[in-house]
């Protein structure tokens, strides 16, 4: 799968998150996946409440993602899907994650990712530089999620892969607890660059 973006709409639907776009003088979709690249890589302070994103000025993968999936419901898209994938994050898909691998002698640690698939397209809007190209070689399970699934669901499958890897990882004698935090390292590190 690759990405590409010729797929379009116009936003119609009298709803809560077609109604923030269009107040923002966004009428399509490209221009919503446009100003959702934009914005600024960062935590959101109610990641359950899609709309901070416009009051943050700021989203993570998963919130930018499940915004568009929404505002793609919202208006009977069904080709749009929020995906959540776990790749292997390592010093040549995130060179900004180097030091933090090094330190704890890690060559990869697996990370959940959202993107979205439309038409079997890949298509990653976290920043104006993501792209699918970044992760799909290394991307070992995903699957379709909702929305509503990007914060408590999508923590408990990821500790849940990290649980399993750590089992048949022989040479890994760290707890789970650690690798989170580890993991939360490289989070920072990917905030900075």
């Amino acid at each position: 799968m690759k990405e590409k973006e010729a797929f379009n709409f116009k936003i119609k639907a009298n709803a809560n998150i077609s109604g923030l776009f269009l107040k923002n003088d966004i009428s399509d979709f490209t221009m919503a996946m446009n100003f959702i690249r934009k914005l600024a890589y960062g935590r959101n302070k109610n990641k359950a409440d899609l709309s901070s994103l416009f009051t943050d000025n700021c989203g993570t993968c998963s919130t930018k993602h499940a915004i568009l999936k929404a505002l793609a419901n919202e208006n009977a898209q069904p080709e749009v899907k929020l995906m959540l994938g776990i790749f292997r994050m390592n010093k040549t898909n995130m060179p900004a994650v180097a030091t933090v691998l090094d330190k704890h002698e890690l060559n990869y640690i697996p990370e959940a990712h959202n993107y979205l698939n439309i038409k079997n397209a890949i298509v990653d809007c976290t920043t104006i530089h993501s792209s699918g190209a970044t992760f799909i070689n290394d991307l070992v399970t995903e699957i379709e999620i909702a929305p509503n699934q990007i914060t408590d669901f999508k923590v408990n499958f990821h500790k849940a892969y990290l649980q399993e890897w750590l089992l048949h990882e022989s040479n890994l004698t760290i707890p789970l607890e650690e690798l989170w935090k580890i993991r939360e390292e490289c989070i920072a590190a990917l905030s900075r660059y």
